[in-house]
Formats: structure tokens, sequence, C-alpha cells
């Protein structure tokens, strides 16, 4: 029995679903009984638990051969991480209450950079869980392919995108949340002593430009990319409703100047199978609308 955390978005999906082709039991953690129900049909057992909540994530992991953890994004942290701070006190307290037989936590590429920056949420995570007992495997995708559904009404409407990445030729870590999905789930079985790390990445590294690409193939129009300028991003983000976009503006520098990427570099990272193409199909279909 696998303890699945988010198994209402993408990630937590696809470990869930994974484990279930793969006969092993699931228990789903969910922050709302209702939104259980849906796994409850498919066979799993569902805990309500909440992530800042040590108690109910220890009943969620208690007896579990593994638990897959996933923190809520937060997008416009408060300064210092706070948030982070609290989660990572009760993932830990609960841990170590439940003894889960092992865990994989979702992390992030460029978990181990010193400049302080949005992502660096995870590493305090990270840094939190690092002497706990239970075996520990720290995933750490690359930029989420599926952060294009974004792209998919510039696309559409004016054929010109937004980037906040660039150079736009500059190929990025990107990766499919399928393949994050699948691999979460092939770890979970699997037998390790202390804490590893695994780092993840699509079948090859994708530009800006080639996103564009791919959806004026896909739209058959012409879509081209076009770079925001870095000195427009402070206030076009408090105008967004942001209250202190400087760590969502340091992680973009990080990918775009380099200090964002996988410690172990590309030729130490797990390659998926989802190409960028398939991911951007079903955005274009609306499989992610909303």
């Amino acid at each position: 029995m696998f303890a699945v955390m988010g198994v209402t978005g993408n990630v937590g999906g696809e470990v869930a679903r994974n484990l279930l082709a793969g006969g092993a039991g699931v228990r789903a953690v969910v922050r709302e009984e209702r939104k259980g129900e849906e796994w409850r049909q498919r066979g799993c057992e569902i805990a309500v638990a909440d992530i800042h909540d040590a108690e109910s994530l220890k009943r969620a992991f208690a007896g579990t051969d593994g638990a897959f953890v996933l923190v809520p994004p937060v997008f416009d942290p408060q300064p210092g991480f706070p948030e982070a701070q609290s989660v990572a006190a009760s993932v830990r307290a609960a841990i170590e209450a439940a003894r889960p037989g092992k865990v994989v936590y979702l992390s992030t590429i460029g978990a181990q950079a010193n400049e302080e920056n949005l992502l660096t949420q995870h590493t305090m995570i990270e840094e939190a869980l690092r002497d706990v007992a239970t075996p520990i495997a720290f995933l750490r995708p690359g930029w989420f392919m599926e952060n294009a559904a974004w792209d998919v009404a510039p696309a559409r409407k004016t054929g010109v995108i937004p980037s906040f990445l660039f150079p736009l030729d500059k190929p990025v870590a990107m990766v499919a949340t399928a393949d994050i999905g699948r691999v979460a789930a092939e770890l979970l079985p699997e037998t390790w002593t202390g804490h590893r790390v695994v780092e993840l990445e699509g079948p090859k590294r994708t530009t800006p430009n080639e996103i564009a690409e791919t959806f004026a193939k896909l739209l058959d129009k012409p879509v081209r990319m076009e770079a925001v300028p870095r000195a427009s991003w402070e206030q076009l983000f408090l105008s967004q409703g942001m209250t202190n976009p400087g760590p969502r503006i340091r992680m973009l520098d990080g990918f775009n100047e380099g200090w964002n990427d996988f410690e172990g570099g590309a030729e130490g990272t797990r390659k998926g199978v989802v190409t960028l193409e398939a991911v951007l199909k079903k955005l274009v279909g609306g499989k992610y609308a909303g």
C-alpha cells in the first residue's frame, strides 16, 4: 500500500494510476473527503490530510510501504518562505512518526542552487528531511512541459507567445507530468537505503522557439515567441496581483543564466519518453484547460 498526495492534480494522479495499473494498493491523500470519491471508486483507500497538519499526515502515511509527497505550489510566497518552513516541519514530523517504508518527495530541478529564488522552497524542505532515517528519494524534474498551457490562448489569438525564458534559442530541460508520475510510481516499489536524488527530464531539451514551432504545426498558423523584457517583470507581476515577485523573478533568472539546472548535468538525468508535441497536442485539445 502506497500513500499518494496530490491525486486530484496531474502528477499525483499519474502516480496513482501507474501504481494501480501495476497492481499496487493506493491510499489517496486528499484535503477534502469529497475529492477522493473518484479514487474510492477505483479501489483506493482515502485519507484526508492537510500538508500543514502533521497529525493528519501521520495518519495518511501510517502502515504504508511508501509515500509520495507532493507539496502544493506557492507562487507568491511571503519573504523568508514561512509557508515552506511550515510544510517542512509538518512533513518531517509525520514521516518520523508514521515511519512509511520509504518516501518519494517531488522536489525540483535546481534544488541544490545557492541563489535564493522561488525553488528555494524545495531546497528548504529537502534540507529539513536530510537526516530523517526513512529512505527518501528526492525526485527533481525539469520545467514542466504543461506550463505551456498558459501559451495556448496567445498562440491561438495573436500568434505571439510572451516568453520569460530566453535567449529564445536556448535549450531548457523540460519534462511531461506523465513521465514524472510514471517515474515516481517506478521508484516507490524499489528498495534502497538512505537518501538519493533522481533528476528527470524529457527525451530532449527544448527551446522556446521550438515550443512556438510546435504550436504552429498543431494550430496550422504562424506562431512565434517574443521575449518579455527583464526590466518589465517586476511591475508586470505586481500588476497581476503578486505581492512578492522577487523569488519568481530570480527563479526565471536561474533558468536563463543557467544556475537552475541539474546537479548531475544532462548526463546524470533519467530521460522521459513523452514528447513536447504530445503534451501540446493535449493542451490544444483542452485536456488541461482551466
